[in-house]
């Protein structure tokens, strides 16, 4: 079967310490996709992270690209296959240099903690119950 895939693209400020700081998160850059002015960060076999320098980004809108430290362009969430795992993340990118953003939400069910990264986009990283989504 078909598993169509997306590719986030995201301007960063800095190429090199967005690379450093997905790698501290232990991610890996695909090369083949990858130059002086774009990362390509797989985040699994269907989630692919594209930053470009401001000047890449550029080429592919005409809009303003927006200042995400002060301005909410996404929101990006990403699942986690248990509680542990989401603390785990969220842990690794405030060591490497994010900052943690919002409340922990634990509602039992579903418990979820947020980070902005070191050009202010955010991610959500979030476990849910498989026995809660099923019923």
């Amino acid at each position: 079967m078909y598993q169509q895939m997306i590719f986030v693209n995201l301007a960063t400020a800095d190429l090199d310490a967005a690379k450093k700081f997905f790698t501290e998160l232990g991610y890996s850059i695909n090369t083949q996709f990858s130059d002086e002015t774009t990362a390509s960060i797989p985040l699994s076999d269907t989630i692919v992270v594209m930053f470009h320098t401001h000047q890449k980004y550029a080429v592919f809108t005409k809009k303003q690209i927006v200042d995400s430290p002060k301005n909410s362009e996404v929101l990006l969430a990403l699942s986690a296959e248990s509680r542990e795992k989401v603390d785990e993340l969220v842990d690794k990118a405030i060591a490497a240099g994010g900052k943690p953003t919002g409340e922990t939400q634990d509602h039992g069910f579903m418990y979820g903690r947020a980070f902005d990264d070191l050009d202010g986009h955010t991610w959500e990283v979030v476990w849910m119950d498989p026995a809660a989504v099923q019923g």
